[in-house]
């Protein structure tokens, strides 16, 4: 009797058959093992004869009762939800008779009288078969929520570099495996036309359901994950760099499951393969790739007729960013219509745009595995609306770059106001900080490829603002060196960052409006360009032509973001002026046009240091400021407010009440 109880044998003694719920009985494993195997390596069907962890049904029993039971918190005073029944068909009327008599069989579910009851709804298998589910949205609001973390699906994938061969599984009904903790069962009730009932298992819907079941799956492989078993959830992958070690570590992770009594769906499971699907991308020795068939779905996919269709789109297209070189741009004129304030208009941009977003799904390339032996390189630039970057490695001494990973994002409104020099040098950042774990404490020092010749100085430069200061103190957990390269050599990068659509889009933000007349830019025009006169004065300047020499001679000890481009010196990208008349141009520009507003030493210091140069600027923008006639006669004046005379009265006989003594 104790035998039949374990194994929950079902006696039919009307039709004296005998039923084995639990596919690893004794009854039962030969059948199984002699089942045919269409998709399986031959190889692997020793591993399943000998552990017996798949099975082709869902008969077993509950669980036992664990410390990883599935507790469900609710939050203190919250009212509990209260359900209604829906009208069934025909057909849901039958899936739900024949899914109460299954789970009540295998003591997943018992009737119930608690206060509360989630509805059953229904949804269409790819089979066309209908499958109960049940709405916990009401009740997954007043629970508490456990913030146990999922992995990163970017990383699993970055964790197989090097893998030769893969086996993948799949769990049988993963969260029945775990128990609800005992006095909890009465939260996950449901409400039927049969009755109301409550589980003993955890039950999908839950949204606790994940991070208990992650934390579950942790615990059984803890010591193989990240050798050769990488887990997400339901869903295992082994891979092996070494062929001939992949059937022993297979037989560990099938004795592992077997030991914890976990299943596999044998259906769904792949043995011994060179290319494997796993959770939407397609893995093989050469690098990662988009699932084909999620490239097939994206091309079948139907214009977005509203907000919802197009955030959908949105949302699937997103998971593969990292495939797509400008996704950034592409989808400007997509995003542009999820603006609250703006109209959804599916216009011929947004059509063009949609198009071209799905021919890049049938374009994408391989992605190489990232490989922490190999330096890496990346490349960065950045426009005036975006920026991008490509992290890239190469196979061998004379072998070409490939790309492991594209990144790119359009640039935030406070960021557009940088200065040329800020912006290059904010992509990098923004480089640095995606592929943290690949680039911080790299074996090798990280390349990095610009297009922006002053951003080689940066880690010799002396002069940073508060910004810059902070981002030099961001690096220093780096190990890298910057290397310049023409833009004409740069183009991934700088495909990724510049596109019309953000120009134009940039433009079109606001309608035009006038702020001063043209008249009051009138004495601001120039005759001549300022560049030109600028570089005709350094020709004749002392210390330009001082510094041209060291530059020529490769040193410049005391200014060295100094550089010559295009017949002008440069300090740091902006323009240096001599002394003279220039200055003092410039310095009216900054301050006394129209267009400037007489602000303040500070304001007008960082106006003037944008785009130019030269040494003790702050003292003479300061001493220029304080001397403006304007500002002393219209602006009020600054500090404490003087003390005002009054009249004081002296006493007559004052000093007449001290006494003197010798």
């Amino acid at each position: 009797m104790d035998w039949l109880e374990a194994h929950n044998v079902q006696i039919h003694w009307v039709k004296r058959t005998v039923h084995f719920p639990d596919p690893c009985s004794h009854a039962q494993s030969g059948t199984l093992a002699a089942a045919p195997q269409r998709r399986q390596h031959p190889r692997s069907q020793p591993c399943i004869r000998t552990t017996r962890t798949c099975s082709r049904n869902g008969g077993r029993p509950a669980a036992a009762a664990s410390a990883f039971d599935c507790g469900i918190d609710l939050q203190p005073g919250a009212p509990l939800p209260v359900s209604r029944l829906y009208s069934l068909t025909e057909p849901e009327r039958e899936a739900l008779q024949d899914f109460l008599r299954k789970n009540l069989e295998r003591g997943f579910i018992r009737p119930s009288t608690s206060p509360t009851a989630a509805p059953v709804l229904f949804v269409k298998k790819k089979c066309g078969e209908l499958r109960p589910c049940h709405d916990y949205r009401a009740l997954n609001k007043i629970t508490v929520p456990d913030r146990y973390p999922l992995p990163l699906i970017s990383e699993l994938l970055e964790r197989v570099q090097g893998a030769q061969v893969f086996t993948k599984l799949d769990l049988r009904g993963a969260y029945n495996l775990i128990r609800i903790r005992a006095g909890d069962e009465w939260k996950t009730a449901f409400g039927t036309r049969y009755g109301q009932f409550e589980y003993l298992v955890m039950p999908f819907g839950l949204c606790n359901a994940p991070a208990v079941f992650q934390r579950y799956i942790n615990h059984v492989f803890q010591d193989l994950l990240d050798k050769y078993v990488v887990v997400y959830l339901d869903d295992i992958l082994i891979y092996s760099r070494d062929p001939a070690r992949h059937e022993g570590h297979v037989r560990t992770v099938l004795q592992r499951l077997r030991e914890h009594r976990l299943y596999a769906k044998l259906s769904k499971c792949e043995f011994h393969q060179r290319t494997v699907d796993f959770l939407g991308h397609r893995l093989s020795p050469d690098g990662v790739q988009m699932d084909p068939g999620k490239v097939t779905a994206v091309q079948e996919w139907a214009a977005p007729r509203n907000r919802k269709d197009l955030q959908r789109f949105l949302g699937f297209a997103n998971y593969y960013r990292t495939f797509i070189a400008d996704y950034a741009h592409r989808t400007t004129p997509l995003t542009r219509l999820l603006r609250p304030k703006t109209p959804f208009s599916w216009d011929k941009e947004a059509e063009e745009a949609f198009q071209g977003l799905k021919a890049c799904f049938q374009r994408a390339p391989i992605l190489q595995h990232p490989d922490p032996s190999r330096p890496f390189v990346v490349e960065t630039d950045a426009s005036s609306t975006a920026l991008g970057a490509v992290l890239s490695q190469q196979i061998g001494p004379e072998a070409p770059l490939l790309p492991c990973a594209f990144y790119s994002r359009q640039l935030l409104p406070a960021e557009r106001n940088y200065t040329v020099w800020e912006r290059e040098l904010l992509a990098i950042k923004v480089a640095f900080e995606v592929w943290r774990h690949h680039l911080e404490g790299a074996r090798h020092p990280v390349e990095v490829r610009t297009d922006h010749r002053n951003l080689e100085y940066l880690q010799t430069t002396r002069k940073l603002n508060q910004r810059q200061i902070r981002w030099a103190l961001f690096f220093s957990r780096f190990q890298f060196r910057i290397r310049y390269i023409p833009s004409s050599q740069n183009l991934k990068a700088d495909a990724l960052s510049r596109k019309p659509e953000d120009n134009a889009d940039t433009v079109q933000q606001a309608e035009p409006a006038t702020i001063l007349p043209p008249a009051a830019f009138l004495a601001t025009q120039e005759a001549q360009p300022l560049q030109v006169r600028v570089r005709e004065q350094q020709r004749v300047d002392a210390w330009a032509q001082e510094r041209l020499r060291e530059l020529a001679e490769g040193s410049s000890p005391q200014y060295p973001g100094l550089v010559l481009h295009q017949g002008l010196l440069l300090h740091h990208g902006r323009l240096y002026i001599p002394p003279g008349p220039l200055r003092l141009e410039v310095l009216r520009m900054a301050h006394d046009a129209p267009a400037a507003g007489h602000f303040g030493r500070y304001r007008t210091t960082h106006l003037v240091s944008r785009e130019f140069w030269w040494p003790r600027l702050k003292a003479d923008v300061a001493r220029y400021v304080a001397g403006c006639d304007v500002c002393r006669r219209a602006k009020g004046p600054t500090g404490r407010p003087p003390a005002y005379f009054s009249h004081c009265q002296f006493h007559r006989a004052l000093g007449t009440q001290f006494r003197w003594t010798l």
